[in-house]
């Protein structure tokens, strides 16, 4: 029972919900056991052969008044109770959501996709039937249960309800043990279920390298696996949740038969009426309900307790990376200073950065290239405060970027990373993505500037046409083209392109790179890129290897230098040249 206790913060926010269900249930419960007592009234009755019809209609008029009360009192509780948990899966899965996205890069390497979706549906879904159903199954166990053990024992006799109840301490062992070995089958079950999902959502998100390698079939066969496992583990909660009702009826059966066989002895010493010994049997059968609803109690309970854990060892989770107290709420603007000493990544043994230290004044181009691995992207990363450490300092307008709170930080950067990722949504909703309030007139003028307006206006919906999950409708240029232009509706005070470049030719390229020199004049961009020609014009061209800079300048400059940049330079033109046909 301790998920109650750890839910206790929800139903005091909720008290009058659960207070109204309950004072509805408590009722029901009440009324639930009049109907015993009219029969046992109308049995007694005929006996003396005094029932009239008069008798008769008082009852019916009863019993028409009693079922308009459930009527409204079961309307009552089931709005009451069953709306707050509804409530709380939304405030769960809301938390979880806003959770998930404050959350540091290093979270999300150590957490898979389908885990999170496990954790956001069906956990949850088994915590909001906690506070639902585990509270009305709770209430009924408890109250309607305890209303007629009372009964029985103070309007029939006590030491018949004492023989009928002999069987309970049974039950309620049972049901404890079947309590312990069902929390631990069903946080199984559901690891396993967090493992299939996983795989769905990663075969799905590759299905086209999938079918280009002809692996379905071994796909297929893996997921086989995945999925026999996630049956096994929810058979195994099925063999114990299968437990409760068998050992319930057995145990209820044997009450039964003491009240049968004890009862009529009492009816023949004249103890009790023939009238109450039914009165008592009905209200036997109205124990069944608390009975199985104890054992169904424990069951949602356990299920809870487990996915409640789950859920709250994420919502628990601090992100690694957070304001200081003393951040400033200020958008940074500025010259851009790195003072890197060195720095790796968590759970890492080789440094990726040693020794970087460069400036770059407000309005001027930064170009970085270098080998694959040499560490570009993670200069860009570090600006991000995705990641930092005591011996990388990055600088804005000579304030450290720590000294930022992280929103106002990333609101004066415009990031176009190597992944570029599209949502299922049209082509300008993407592009205002960070804007939703951007006018169609900003829309387009981004996307002139990204140079793929031209592209867009020969689909057939324009900008209302509709790219598909992660853009797959789109070519790799393209996609790479809306990102710039969702980057640029921003007019970020720094623009990052993390080889944003690589999948359009070179006339696009350099229309594109002719654009952003002309439309932020007064802002600092920043270019990683594998071909050259994307940082041929910057203010400042670093070369980078194995994590250090093994070059700087301008691009005339490393030209004299005659070191890599010179040498991939005159290659990449050469290939050019011989892509073009020699001319």
């Amino acid at each position: 029972m301790s998920v109650f206790k750890d839910l206790w913060w929800f139903f005091k926010q909720e008290k009058r919900s659960y207070l109204t269900g309950f004072f509805a249930l408590l009722i029901l419960a009440i009324l639930d056991l009049v109907p015993a007592w009219m029969v046992g009234q109308v049995i007694d009755l005929v006996n003396t052969k005094q029932l009239t019809y008069d008798h008769l209609f008082q009852y019916a008029l009863m019993l028409i008044g009693l079922g308009i009360v459930a009527y409204i009192c079961g309307y009552l509780w089931r709005i009451s109770i069953f709306g707050a948990a509804y409530r709380l899966g939304k405030l769960l899965r809301d938390r979880l959501y806003k959770s998930f996205t404050k959350m540091s890069p290093q979270f999300y390497h150590k957490q898979r996709i389908g885990d999170m979706m496990a954790h956001s549906t069906n956990d949850i879904q088994a915590v909001t039937m906690t506070a639902g159903e585990g509270i009305m199954t709770l209430t009924d166990t408890v109250v309607l249960g305890g209303l007629v053990v009372a009964t029985m024992a103070i309007t029939i006799d006590w030491q018949l309800t004492l023989l009928a109840v002999l069987p309970l301490p049974i039950l309620a062992y049972c049901t404890n043990r079947y309590g312990k070995l069902l929390h631990t089958r069903f946080h199984l079950a559901q690891k396993a279920f967090s493992t299939m999902n996983d795989k769905v959502q990663e075969s799905m998100a590759g299905v086209r390298v999938i079918k280009a390698f002809g692996q379905e079939d071994a796909e297929k066969k893996e997921f086989g696996g995945l999925l026999d496992d996630v049956v096994q583990k929810n058979v195994a909660v099925a063999r114990v949740d299968g437990l409760y009702d068998p050992t319930i009826i057995i145990l209820m059966g044997i009450s039964t038969l003491i009240t049968i066989a004890v009862g009529t002895l009492k009816v023949l010493d004249d103890t009790i009426t023939v009238g109450q010994l039914t009165q008592f049997s009905i209200l036997l059968g109205r124990l069944i309900w608390p009975m199985l609803a104890f054992g169904w109690l424990f069951n949602i309970v356990e299920k809870g307790r487990a996915s409640y854990d789950r859920v709250n060892a994420l919502l628990t989770t601090k992100p690694q990376i957070q304001d200081l107290p003393d951040a400033v709420a200020e958008v940074p603007t500025g010259d851009i200073e790195y003072k890197v000493k060195q720095f790796q990544y968590p759970e890492t043994e080789r440094n990726t950065l040693e020794d970087v230290q460069f400036s770059l004044r407000k309005g001027q181009t930064l170009g970085i290239v270098g080998k694959t691995g040499s560490g570009k992207t993670t200069l860009f990363r570090l600006l991000l405060r995705e990641f930092e450490g005591s011996l990388a300092q990055v600088f804005i307008n000579n304030r450290s970027i720590n000294q930022y709170q992280m929103s106002y930080l990333r609101r004066a950067i415009g990031y176009v990373p190597q992944d570029h990722i599209l949502f299922s949504a049209n082509i300008a909703e993407n592009i205002a993505f960070g804007n939703p309030e951007a006018t169609g007139e900003q829309i387009e003028a981004a996307a002139k500037v990204a140079c793929i307006h031209e592209d867009i206006m020969q689909l057939p919906q324009g900008y209302e046409t509709v790219v598909g999950e992660r853009g797959v409708t789109l070519s790799g240029g393209q996609k790479q083209r809306v990102s710039i232009a969702r980057a640029l509706l921003l007019n970020p005070e720094v623009l990052i392109l993390d080889d944003s470049l690589s999948a359009v030719d070179a006339k696009t390229e350099h229309s594109i790179l002719h654009e952003l020199r002309v439309n932020r004049s007064d802002k600092t961009t920043m270019i990683a890129a594998h071909r050259l020609s994307a940082v041929e014009e910057a203010d400042l061209i670093i070369v980078m290897e194995d994590g250090r800079i093994a070059e700087r300048g301008t691009h005339e400059e490393l030209m004299r230098l005659g070191g890599w940049y010179k040498e991939m330079y005159e290659s990449q033109q050469l290939e050019s040249l011989i892509m073009e046909g020699g001319r």
